[in-house]
């Protein structure tokens, strides 16, 4: 495993970490033995940075990584996040009662006085625009119940909007092979202020494992099934924003690329190292065996530069008029 420093916090981090929204839910059926297996395969192999969010199973994910922590000696960073809970999901949801609210419920949750790294959960565009947001953040440090404070946002406005404000560390942000804007104004902004990057949907949401077909069908618990045009959350969370058929047509075309030995999800994450603004991927895993193909991206060569050229005509082909100025 390769570590990298996540921004101005100090730590160095795995390159690819153990994003931990599937063992909670809403990615079909998910077994808490199989997660906590999955979980241990990743700190064995040398994840030492975990994702998760409050609202993962309503709690469920952050109680099975309160169960690994108990069980390892290594020091492992968790990053929550909090905001999700708000119903209706609104700007104004995001005051000082309700956040302390939240982390307060992830710190039990998490079985901890003092959390890693709370992200605000992809506020509205409008919470970005109000300083007091990200005050009662600073005041949550202040009171020692997070170390540090970043935001996950869906679009890259929001992204280096949040990075103006001093004391944000981290942004979580889509970025993968259907998914390039962020590399264009916000990486280089990001790199400039010592932002630590965590790429999100780093496989939009398995259709870059190349194990999807036309035929594949989805339980109804599933998000790919009843998020495909955005009718419960952010259109943009499933399989990025692209239509599920174009979307197999372009990894028709990556399958040449991948390298003998290896798997699409491995080309598909060590395509996202290439850039090193990137802190880390946060690919999910609900089995050992996931969690043990994602790392092995970190063990493949760099890519070369043909084959980064490839991938880019390949976006621009099939991928680029459909999600590129919309997120």
């Amino acid at each position: 495993m390769n570590y990298r420093q996540l921004g101005r916090t100090g730590w160095q981090v795995s390159e690819v970490s153990f994003g931990a929204w599937a063992i909670g839910g809403t990615w079909g059926t998910v077994d808490d033995n199989e997660s906590l297996a999955a979980l241990h395969k990743a700190v064995d192999l040398g994840v030492n940075f975990i994702d998760t969010a409050d609202v993962y199973g309503d709690g469920r994910s952050e109680r099975l990584i309160a169960q690994v922590l108990k069980e390892r000696s290594e020091t492992i960073y968790v990053t929550t996040k909090a905001g999700r809970r708000l119903d209706p999901h609104v700007t104004d949801g995001y005051n000082a009662e309700n956040l302390t609210r939240f982390v307060e419920r992830s710190l039990r949750n998490l079985d901890t006085d003092c959390i890693d790294l709370v992200q605000l959960h992809c506020p509205p565009t409008d919470a970005y625009y109000q300083p007091e947001v990200f005050g009662v953040m600073d005041d949550l440090v202040a009171a020692g119940k997070i170390r540090h404070y970043g935001v996950s946002v869906e679009k890259v406005e929001e992204a280096l909007k949040a990075i103006e404000y001093p004391n944000v560390k981290t942004v979580q942000i889509i970025f993968n092979m259907f998914r390039h804007r962020p590399k264009e104004l916000f990486f280089p902004e990001a790199k400039r202020r010592q932002i630590g990057i965590l790429a999100r949907v780093p496989l939009a949401s398995g259709m870059l494992t190349g194990k999807m077909t036309r035929t594949t069908e989805f339980t109804d618990d599933d998000h790919r099934k009843f998020n495909r045009f955005g009718q419960a959350f952010d259109r943009g969370e499933t399989f990025s924003g692209v239509d599920y058929e174009t979307g197999l047509d372009a990894v028709d075309e990556l399958r040449a690329l991948v390298p003998e030995g290896a798997t699409m999800a491995q080309l598909a994450l060590r395509w996202i190292l290439m850039f090193d603004a990137v802190t880390c991927v946060i690919p999910g895993a609900k089995r050992p065996s996931q969690a043990e193909d994602n790392i092995g991206a970190a063990e493949l060569p760099p890519l070369s530069d043909q084959d980064m050229a490839r991938i880019e005509a390949i976006y621009d082909q099939y991928i680029r008029p459909q999600v590129h100025h919309r997120w």
